[in-house]
C-alpha cells in the first residue's frame, strides 16, 4: 500500500510538472491553445502584381501567426481605406500611406475609434526599442495610436558631376558662396571641355519641398515649415532666412545658373538635364545617385558622380530639414479588434516581425534565393522582376528601421551610393525639425493646401523676377487674411 501511494504521488507530481511546462509554452505561442492566431492586415501595394505567399509562409512559420494581407494598389489606397472606414469594414491592422493620411483620421482617433497602444509597448521586447523622437511625432494629445515604419530623417544633399569639378579644379562646396561658384563655373567655364556654351549649373523642378529650394533654405537657416519667433510659432515664409533663400535663387536664375523654366519643370525633365550632361548639380535626395549614374553612363560612360551634404550658410552653420522619421503607420481599429487581449496578440505579431530574422524575410526575402549577405549587408538578386514579384511588396510591412529591428542594411558596390547612406546618418547631427509635426490645426487640414498655393506662386514669381519684395509681402498678407492667421492661432494653441 505504501509503495502504491508513493507511485501515485510521483505520477501526480509528474503530471503537474508536465501541465505547468505546457502552460508556459502556450503562453509563448500566439494563440491561447498554441495554434496560430489569425488576423488581417490592409497594406499598400507598390508593385503591379500581388506577391505569392512564399515569403509570407516564412514569416508565418517564424511567428506562429496566420496572417491574411489585403493588398491595395497604391494609386487608390486612400480611397479604399476611406471606403472601408465608412462602411465599418476595416481589418484588424491598417497601414496608412503617409502623414497626410494620418491627419485625415485625427478626428476618428480622438473619438477613440482606434486603440491607444503606447501603454503596451514596454511589454514587448522589440516594440519597446522604437525611437522616442519618431514616436513623439506621431502622438495625438500625448497618446500613441500607431506603430511606425521608419525612414531616414534627412536624405537631402547634393549630387554633382565630379568629373566636371575635377576638370575645373573645384572641390565639393562647403558654403553657399562655394555652391554659387560651382553653379557659375558649371555654367560659364566649359566644364565638359567641348568648347561649347551648352551647360548650366543646377537642374531643378516645380517642387519647393523635394526640389532644391527647401534644402538650400536649410543652409540659410530657414525653419522647417514652421519656426518660433518671440515665443510664437510662425510659418517659414515669415522669416528673413526664407527671403534670403529666394534672393539666392533669384541671383542664380538671373545669371542663368539654373534652368530658367524650373517652376514648371517635371522631375523627369529635371533629371534628364543631369543625365544627358546639360546640368552638373542636382539638389535633393542623395539616394537618387544610383539611378542617375546608371542612366547617365548609358549616354556617356565617362561620367563620374559624387554626393555631398555639408554646406554652411552665411551665418556659418549647417542645418538640414528633416521629415518626422516615418513613412507609413499602422493602426488598430476598435471595430475589428474587440478586446485588449486581441490587441496584445496582434501587437505580439509586430513585435516578432521586428526580430532580425523575421524582418529580413519581410525586407529581403529568402537568403541565397532573393539576396546574399556580403560584409554583413544584403545584396538583392540581379533578377529584379523576381525580387519585385516575390519580396518587394512585403517591405510595406516593416516596423521600425534597421537600428531598431536589426535587419540587414543594403550592400552597395557603387561608392557614392554607399557614401550617401553614411551622409543620411551624418545629417542627423544637424537636423532642423518641424515643431508642428505632432500639432493639429483644423484650418490647416481643410485649407492648408489651397493657402500654400498663394505662397508657392509668390515664391516662384519672386525668383523669376515677376514680383518684388512688396509683392511677396502682399501675398503673405493674403495668406493670413484667407485663413493663415487661424492656422497660426490653432498651432500655437495646440502647443
Amino acid at each position: 500500500m505504501a509503495l502504491l501511494l508513493l507511485l501515485f504521488v510521483l505520477t501526480a507530481c509528474s503530471s503537474d510538472s508536465s501541465s505547468n511546462d505546457s502552460g508556459s509554452q502556450a503562453s509563448d505561442d500566439s494563440g491561447d491553445d498554441g495554434e496560430p492566431y489569425s488576423f488581417t492586415i490592409m497594406a499598400n501595394l507598390h508593385t503591379p502584381e500581388v506577391p505569392n505567399d512564399k515569403v509570407l509562409e516564412q514569416i508565418e512559420e517564424a511567428t506562429n501567426y496566420d496572417v491574411e494581407i489585403q493588398w491595395v494598389p497604391d494609386n487608390n489606397y486612400d480611397d479604399r481605406l476611406n471606403t472601408a472606414f465608412a462602411t465599418n469594414s476595416l481589418p484588424e491592422a491598417v497601414f496608412l500611406k503617409n502623414q497626410s493620411s494620418f491627419i485625415q483620421f485625427r478626428e476618428a482617433i480622438e473619438d477613440e475609434q482606434f486603440w491607444e497602444v503606447g501603454q503596451y509597448l514596454d511589454e514587448f521586447e522589440n516594440l519597446s526599442k522604437l525611437r522616442d523622437d519618431v514616436l513623439a511625432n506621431t502622438r495625438i494629445n500625448g497618446n500613441l495610436y500607431t506603430l511606425y515604419q521608419g525612414r531616414p530623417l534627412s536624405r537631402q544633399g547634393i549630387i554633382y558631376r565630379k568629373d566636371w569639378a575635377d576638370n575645373l579644379g573645384l572641390e565639393a562646396p562647403t558654403t553657399t558662396d562655394e555652391f554659387m561658384e560651382m553653379a557659375r563655373a558649371f555654367t560659364e567655364d566649359d566644364p565638359d571641355g567641348n568648347g561649347e556654351d551648352d551647360t548650366f549649373g543646377i537642374t531643378d523642378r516645380n517642387d519647393l519641398i523635394y526640389g532644391a529650394f527647401k534644402t538650400v533654405g536649410s543652409w540659410f537657416g530657414t525653419p522647417n515649415n514652421w519656426g518660433e519667433q518671440d515665443g510664437e510659432l510662425l510659418p517659414e515664409f515669415m522669416f528673413d532666412e526664407y527671403k534670403q533663400t529666394m534672393d539666392f535663387f533669384r541671383e542664380m536664375h538671373e545669371n542663368g545658373y539654373i534652368n530658367q523654366d524650373f517652376p514648371v519643370t517635371s522631375k523627369t525633365d529635371q533629371q534628364e538635364f543631369f543625365k544627358n550632361g546639360t546640368a552638373g548639380i542636382y539638389v535633393g535626395a542623395m539616394s537618387d545617385v544610383v539611378s542617375l549614374y546608371h542612366d547617365a553612363t548609358a549616354i556617356n560612360p565617362d561620367v563620374e558622380l559624387d554626393v555631398h551634404n555639408y554646406v554652411e550658410g552665411p551665418h556659418g552653420e549647417y542645418g538640414i530639414w528633416s521629415i518626422p522619421g516615418y513613412g507609413s503607420l499602422v493602426m488598430f481599429p476598435k471595430s475589428s479588434v474587440e478586446t485588449e487581449d486581441d490587441l496584445k496578440k496582434i501587437l505580439g505579431f509586430f513585435d516578432q516581425l521586428m526580430d532580425p530574422e523575421v524582418m529580413n524575410y519581410a525586407y529581403w526575402g529568402i537568403e541565397d534565393e532573393h539576396y546574399e549577405v556580403i560584409d554583413g549587408a544584403a545584396l538583392p538578386t540581379d533578377d529584379q522582376s523576381l525580387f519585385d514579384r516575390e519580396v518587394k511588396p512585403y517591405q510595406a510591412l516593416e516596423i521600425g528601421e534597421p537600428e531598431t529591428n536589426g535587419r540587414y542594411e543594403g550592400y552597395f558596390d557603387y561608392e557614392p551610393k554607399e557614401k550617401s547612406e553614411q551622409l543620411f546618418k551624418d545629417n542627423e547631427e544637424y537636423l532642423i525639425e518641424d515643431p508642428t509635426a505632432a500639432l493639429y490645426s483644423e484650418t490647416y487640414v481643410n485649407d492648408g493646401a489651397r493657402l500654400q498655393e498663394i505662397i508657392t506662386d509668390a515664391t516662384y514669381n519672386y525668383i523669376i523676377g515677376q514680383l518684388d519684395e512688396a509683392g511677396f509681402d502682399a501675398a503673405v498678407e493674403k495668406w493670413q487674411s484667407e485663413g493663415g492667421d487661424d492656422i497660426i492661432a490653432e498651432f500655437n494653441a495646440a502647443q
